[in-house]
C-alpha cells in the first residue's frame, strides 16, 4: 500500500532566490516557494527548463542559501549541509583518483568518523547498492551505471533521514536508469538505513510517475510551485496501467496549459528568450505529428515516448513551433496549424521559404540581423554586435544561447550565412563575394 505521510521533516517558507549576472543584473530564479517534506514519502519537483528545480534542491539541502525565506529542517534552519540530509547528483561527482571504497567514505571523513567504522560503514554501504568485489576499482573502470551507484553509496553511508536527487538517471541509458529506479525502490522499502524522505528532481514526467507519491510541477522564469499531483498508485507502478497513464498526461497537461490569470501579452522583442530547439529536430517534429494516425494532432505523451524526448527536449520544440504559429498546444497534445499542415506537406525549397517569412514575421531578433545585414554596404556585421545588444535583456550566457538558436534558424532557412572561424553573418550575396 502506498504510505501515509504524517510527520513534517523539511519544510521550505516563501523561499525566493535571486542571482546577479557578471553584468551586474537581479536575476530571480525562485519565487514564492513554499513547501513541505513529510516523513514516509518521495516528492519529484518537476518543471521546464528555466524552472530552477536543481536551484530549489540546493536551497533546501543547505548548499545553496535563499535570498529571502527560510528552510527548516526538524524544526531548525538550515544555515548549510546538516548532518541528517545527503545529494546524489547527476554527474556522479566522484573523486577519479580515489577507490570506490575511498570515494564512499569520504563524507565519513569529514563527519570525523574513525578509520575503521568509516571502512565497516562503506563496504556495507557498496554491498547493499550492489558493487561488492568492485572496492578497490577507481571510476574509470566503472560504467555509467556502476558510477552512479557510488554516488548513492556515498550518500547512504552517512545514513540520511533525507536524500535529495538531483537527476540522478539522466545521464544514464534507458535500461540501466530503469534498473537504478527499481533499486532504489528495494533499498526505500526495505528500511535497512532510517532515510525517511527522498526529494527527487528529474525532467522525465514517467520516473515522476513511477517513483514518487506527490509530484511538484514548477513554472519557468521564475520558479513557483504551479501545482501539486498526488500519486495515490501502489508500488510496483505498471506503465501500462490506465491509471498510471492518465496521472502522466495530467502533469503534460499542466505543463502545456496557459496561467488562468495570464498577463496580458507585450509585443515580442529582440530579447525575447527563444526556445533551445535545434531546427532540424523542430522539422522532424512537425512531420512526425502529421504522420500520426490523428493527422495533425498528437497526443504528447505518446509522442516523447516514440521520439524518445524527455521534458527539456520535447517543449522546447513545442514551443519553437508555437512561436512561429506552425502548431497549437492543447491540453497535453500538440495539433498542426493550417500554415503547420502547408508546411509539411511542402518540398525541402518551400519549407525553408515557408521558415524564413515565419521566422521575420514571428521572430524580432531574426528580422533585425535580416535588417543590419541588408543595410551595411558590407552585407556582414560581427556576431559580437547581437550578442552585446542582448546582452541588455539577460546575461552573457543566455545571450549566447539565444543568439546560437537564432543563428541556427536563420542558417537554415537562407537568411544569412555564418563564418564560424571568424564570428561574422553576412546576407547570401556578402558570403558568395567573400568566398
Amino acid at each position: 500500500m502506498v504510505q501515509i505521510a504524517t510527520k513534517t521533516l523539511l519544510k521550505a517558507i516563501n523561499l525566493n532566490k535571486t542571482f546577479t549576472t557578471p553584468e551586474g543584473k537581479p536575476f530571480t530564479v525562485l519565487e514564492g516557494i513554499n513547501l513541505e517534506l513529510k516523513e514516509g514519502e518521495i516528492v519529484a519537483l518537476l518543471g521546464r527548463s528555466g524552472s530552477g528545480k536543481s536551484t530549489l534542491l540546493r536551497c533546501l539541502s543547505g548548499l545553496v542559501r535563499p535570498s529571502t525565506g527560510e528552510v527548516r529542517y526538524r524544526g531548525q534552519e538550515v544555515p548549510g549541509p546538516m548532518p541528517g540530509m545527503a545529494m546524489v547528483f547527476q554527474s556522479f561527482a566522484l573523486f577519479p583518483w580515489l577507490s570506490v571504497q575511498q570515494n564512499v567514505e569520504l563524507g565519513l571523513e569529514a563527519m570525523g568518523i574513525p578509520a575503521a567504522e568509516r571502512r565497516r560503514r562503506a563496504l556495507e554501504a557498496i554491498d547493499l547498492i550492489g558493487l561488492g568485489g568492485f572496492e578497490k576499482a577507481f571510476p574509470k573502470e566503472l560504467s555509467g551505471g556502476m558510477r552512479q551507484r557510488v554516488g548513492l553509496a556515498r550518500a547512504l553511508v552517512t545514513k540520511p533521514e533525507v536524500l535529495f536527487m538531483d537527476e540522478p538517471f539522466s545521464a544514464l541509458d534507458v535500461l540501466t536508469a530503469e534498473t537504478l529506479r527499481e533499486e532504489l525502490l528495494e533499498i526505500w522499502h526495505a528500511q535497512h538505513i532510517p532515510l525517511k524522505a527522498i526529494l527527487l528532481v528529474t525532467h522525465n514526467i514517467e520516473e515522476a510517475v513511477l517513483l514518487a507519491h506527490r509530484i511538484l510541477v514548477l513554472s519557468s522564469h521564475p520558479g513557483r510551485i504551479r501545482a501539486e499531483v498526488p500519486v495515490p498508485l501502489d508500488y510496483p507502478r505498471d506503465r501500462e496501467d490506465p491509471a498510471f497513464q492518465g496521472l502522466v498526461e495530467q502533469v503534460y497537461r499542466i505543463l502545456t496549459a496557459k496561467p488562468a490569470l495570464e498577463p496580458p501579452q507585450e509585443p515580442l522583442g529582440i530579447g525575447y528568450r527563444l526556445p533551445k530547439a535545434p531546427i532540424e529536430g523542430l522539422v522532424s517534429l512537425l512531420e512526425r505529428v502529421a504522420e500520426g494516425p490523428d493527422f495533425g494532432r498528437e497526443d504528447l505523451p505518446r509522442l516523447a515516448a516514440e521520439m524518445r524526448l524527455e521534458v527539456d527536449d520535447l517543449f522546447p520544440l513545442v514551443d519553437a513551433a508555437e512561436l512561429l504559429g506552425l502548431a497549437v498546444l492543447q491540453e497535453g497534445d500538440i495539433r498542426l496549424s493550417a500554415e503547420g499542415l502547408h508546411f509539411v506537406q511542402s518540398g525541402p525549397e518551400e519549407q525553408k521559404q515557408i521558415l524564413a517569412e515565419r521566422l521575420l514575421f514571428h521572430v524580432p531578433l531574426l528580422t533585425h540581423i535580416h535588417r543590419v545585414l541588408h543595410t551595411r554596404p558590407s552585407g556582414q556585421a560581427p556576431e559580437e554586435r547581437f550578442l552585446r545588444e542582448l546582452e541588455d535583456y539577460m546575461s552573457t550566457e543566455d545571450a549566447e544561447g539565444v543568439l546560437a538558436t537564432a543563428i541556427d534558424w536563420g542558417r537554415y532557412a537562407g537568411l544569412f550565412e555564418y563564418d564560424y572561424n571568424r564570428g561574422v553573418l553576412m546576407r547570401e550575396s556578402a558570403a558568395e563575394n567573400s568566398a
